[in-house]
């Protein structure tokens, strides 16, 4: 009953203008997803979903702007040399993005800000990321990585790869796409998450039974209004939003 990411939910003012600077950010495709009303970006050379490797993103318009408050979930960008990490700033610079602070101090990183604030780093180059492509890792902010690798790797069956006082990293077991990794963070959930995934169960999975099994983890049910949708809206156990979908 493991469940893999069908992709990351990104809400946007204007999906498509979103979508299509992250589809160029990536070097992926961009085109339109559920019912023609979200944007969904994956992998160029033809749409494949959900995509066996990469967490593809799917763009979903909402009336509201973003809170000035930082998301707390992010996507981080690989690079392969010091050079690559300036071209891919300057590149997405000119797509766009802006220049974020988010308290990162003096760091070797470089934090962003795509079109419509969502924050996103773009990385020094780090062996760890050498064959994730161009999503490193999608980065979520909690109190407790410890308790939230325990949770997710027995969601999605993932396998731990680091585990610090603050820091908790999975990855699939065959070792390929990005990793999902939480960062301990101070601070407690203040607006409802603009950013979150999507999970899928295995095909022949019974989505009632994963989802039970989901709450005997600790996962509890959200009302965001979404009334009698074909998908199971949660919380995990530090409250970020993720959604169980059905099978098409």
């Amino acid at each position: 009953m493991a469940l893999r990411p069908a992709h990351l939910i990104i809400k946007a003012l204007d999906a498509s203008a979103v979508g299509r600077f992250w589809a160029e950010a990536l070097g992926w495709h961009a085109c339109r997803g559920a019912a023609g009303v979200t944007t969904y970006v994956g992998p160029a050379g033809g749409l494949v979903w959900p995509d066996p490797v990469v967490v593809g993103l799917d763009i979903v318009p909402v009336p509201e702007p973003k809170s000035p408050l930082k998301n707390r979930t992010h996507l981080d960008l690989a690079t392969t040399s010091a050079a690559h990490q300036a071209q891919l700033v300057a590149r997405l610079r000119d797509l766009g993005a802006t220049p974020a602070d988010v308290g990162q101090g003096d760091v070797p990183w470089t934090v962003l800000a795509d079109p419509e604030g969502n924050e996103f780093c773009v990385l020094e180059p780090r062996d760890r990321y050498r064959d994730t492509g161009p999503v490193a890792a999608v980065v979520v902010d909690c109190a407790d990585p410890w308790a939230m690798a325990r949770f997710w790797g027995e969601a999605m069956d993932w396998t731990l790869h680091e585990v610090t006082t603050d820091l908790a990293a999975l990855r699939r077991a065959q070792g390929t796409g990005p990793f999902l990794e939480f960062i301990r963070t101070p601070g407690a959930r203040t607006v409802p998450d603009r950013v979150h995934l999507d999970l899928l169960p295995d095909p022949g999975d019974d989505r009632a039974a994963v989802v039970a099994r989901l709450r005997a983890l600790g996962a509890t049910d959200l009302d965001v209004g979404q009334g009698d949708v074909a998908w199971t809206c949660l919380t995990d156990p530090d409250g970020h939003e993720f959604c169980v979908l059905a099978h098409p």
